[in-house]
């Protein structure tokens, strides 16, 4: 069986830099070992919150790397260099405005400025993009939040069948 492509993108000036440990990438490898049950690489990469740059890395673990699933970490903030959820609305076909909204319920129920949150999440050729806040906590909690939606979404795209271990996350699919 071959592998599943799944690009992890950190956006943050300072961890590309090298002037800060990047925690959210790690997080989000984390979170797939513990939560998928299929065999799957991870194409990392660690660049400055420069809305070029967020673009051309986006449209290349899509295109090129072939992944069928891209998680961001960091850039979603109301700061005037948060850009990452305008460079993926700039790549994508689709909007996946429900992501974005379930995200911020669940971390409202947590920190009452969740409501300054900006994730999003779309669909950029057969791959689903979706940004995460940059903390490691808030990144488990939204994963947790989305996750059981995203194996189906990625059928939808006629892309890879994702598996779950479901004493940790069920993925939701429609029974035919």
């Amino acid at each position: 069986m071959k592998a599943i492509r799944i690009g992890i993108v950190t956006v943050s000036d300072r961890a590309s830099r090298g002037e800060y440990e990047d925690k959210g990438g790690p997080a989000i490898r984390e979170y797939l070992s513990n939560v998928l049950t299929s065999p799957f690489e991870h194409i990392d990469r660690v660049i400055p919150d420069e809305r070029p740059v967020i673009e051309e890395t986006l449209r290349e673990l899509c295109t090129r790397e072939k992944c069928c699933l891209v998680i961001t970490t960091g850039g979603t903030g109301p700061a005037l260099r948060d850009v990452t959820p305008e460079a993926t609305e700039a790549v994508c076909e689709k909007m996946m405005p429900g992501f974005g909204e379930l995200m911020r319920k669940v971390s409202l129920e947590k920190v009452p400025t969740a409501i300054l949150s900006r994730q999003t999440a779309g669909i950029c050729g057969q791959a689903l993009i979706v940004n995460l806040p940059g903390q490691p906590r808030a990144i488990q909690e939204c994963l947790d939040a989305v996750f059981p939606a995203i194996p189906y979404c990625i059928d939808l795209l006629e892309g890879p069948f994702l598996t779950t271990d479901e004493t940790r996350i069920k993925a939701f699919r429609p029974r035919k």
